[in-house]
């Protein structure tokens, strides 16, 4: 059966809790819109059953952020995914992306409960928008210039994490 996710952001206005199958946060992603919107040193996302979430305190304090992809550029957009976040304390709470409706990528940064478990070795993606301040953290990892070759599902299962 999924993991219970229960998370909050920093103030404590919004609580929220949803089902996981892909609860270990191994991938730090570096990229301008995640080390903006997430930290200097960027945002860790896990997996999980869109249709679970279940937001227990704050719906009114709950905002959206969609990023400029290319910005000042000729190729400038809006993404598609739809960063939730506190409007009281701007933490971060999950990631949506209409794209894939079955799913929802909540911030482990926004975890509370169960403990998150550690990985051995983190994954690391996209370098190539990563400025040279920005360190990498300590011990085993594998970097990538853009995205690695594994969906977050595709690692829990090739790393017997995944949870039916």
């Amino acid at each position: 059966m999924p993991i219970k996710l229960e998370g909050s952001c920093h103030c404590g206005a919004v609580r929220f809790n949803v089902l996981s199958s892909t609860p270990v946060p191994y991938q730090l992603c570096v990229c301008s819109i995640c080390r903006k919107v997430g930290g200097v040193g960027g945002s860790i996302n896990l997996g999980a059953h869109a249709e679970t979430l279940n937001i227990t305190q704050g719906k009114g304090h709950i905002g959206v952020y969609r990023a400029i992809l290319d910005r000042d550029t000729p190729d400038e957009s809006v993404a598609s995914s739809e960063r939730n976040f506190c409007t009281k304390c701007s933490a971060m709470l999950w990631l949506y992306d209409e794209n894939w409706p079955d799913l929802l990528h909540p911030f482990a940064s926004a975890i509370d409960r169960p403990e998150l478990k550690v990985h051995g070795e983190m994954v690391i993606v996209k370098l190539d928008s990563k400025p040279r301040y920005v360190r990498l953290p300590e011990g085993p990892k594998q970097t990538y210039e853009h995205y690695g070759p594994d969906s977050i599902e595709e690692w829990h299962k090739k790393h017997g994490e995944y949870v039916d």
